[in-house]
């Protein structure tokens, strides 16, 4: 089976690399096949940055970063037109976000009217600048990292951006064996340095598109409706999700039936990606707030409450 092959291969290569996150890194590779963005909220130092330049190095694809700083532009990010007094006439110079893969590193370090400029090309895969619309190749994954929001010098990214992101992880600190096991294999070198190719644009494409034929069934569809109504019903969210984040959510959904070898999703593929993908998505209320609930600890018990479906496939 091809599809086995290929997310054996990148798996492997990653983990040379990303050691004792095999959990996080299969969650990583759902957004990428389900052709999503990503994003990775942790502390400074614990690999976020490391594990996206060796997806890129896994991937025979374009790689860019960006780094996210309080004078950064929007035009230092999707490019900008000079004027060609040779030629008479403007030129658009493409920005750094003109690549398959493109690191946001520290995307909440920077003002959120230039966070504000990735939100036409994450939805449309396009920049539109002086009157032009400009396409980006696929496949096209914006892979963002970003600190705590107390941390000194972040902002909080605007609600419309972070409904651009299909998943958000935390890769977390390592544990004492997996931090020993680091200390080893980098003690001389970085195994990032040695990393090659093991797949191409095409492989991932092919992925993406066999996601899609994954078999949903009518009750997974409701199941799914079921708990995006309990986010807007709750006294303890202000904010419930959105009809993209439940999109969003059967994608996911879909992308982890097809790394577990089925082309069809059961329930327990909505309920292992539920806070993967709507945690973010939602803004707690005075009331959550007070009682001391999180959006992931909400959103796990919106799932003991939704009773899933039982769902059976024939062939």
């Amino acid at each position: 089976m091809r599809e086995r092959e290929i997310i054996s291969k990148v798996l492997d290569n990653l983990n040379k690399v990303i050691i004792g996150k095999q959990s996080e890194i299969n969650n990583i590779l759902k957004g990428v096949i389900a052709n999503g963005h990503i994003l990775i909220e942790d502390v400074p130092g614990v690999g976020k940055t490391t594990l996206v330049k060796a997806l890129a190095k896994t991937i025979d694809l374009t790689y860019s970063r960006i780094q996210f700083t309080p004078d950064l532009l929007p035009s230092d990010i999707t490019g900008i037109s000079i004027y060609n007094q040779k030629n008479m006439e403007f030129e658009f110079k493409e920005g750094p976000i003109f690549s398959n893969i493109v690191l946001a590193d520290e995307i909440n370090r920077t003002s959120p009217k230039t966070q504000s400029a990735l939100l036409e090309v994450m939805e449309e895969n396009q920049v539109s600048e002086g009157g032009q619309t400009h396409r980006l190749k696929s496949p096209f994954i914006v892979m963002a990292t970003q600190n705590p929001i107390d941390y000194d010098g972040t902002f909080r990214l605007p609600e419309a951006q972070l409904d651009r992101f299909i998943i958000k992880v935390s890769l977390g600190y390592p544990s004492s064996e997996a931090e020993v096991d680091i200390l080893e294999k980098y003690r001389e070198k970085s195994p990032l340095e040695d990393l090659s190719n093991v797949v191409t644009a095409e492989d991932i494409l092919y992925l993406q598109d066999a996601v899609k034929k994954v078999k949903v069934a009518t009750a997974v569809n409701e199941y799914i409706v079921r708990i995006a109504n309990k986010t807007r019903e709750s006294n303890y969210i202000s904010l419930g999700v959105s009809t993209r984040a439940i999109l969003s959510l059967q994608k996911v959904a879909q992308a982890s039936a097809l790394l577990n070898g089925r082309n069809y999703v059961i329930p327990e593929d909505v309920k292992e990606n539920a806070a993967l993908v709507l945690s973010h998505r939602i803004i707690m209320s005075s009331t959550g707030k007070a009682n001391g609930y999180g959006e992931r600890e909400t959103i796990e018990d919106i799932l003991r409450m939704v009773e899933a479906p039982r769902v059976t496939f024939n062939g």
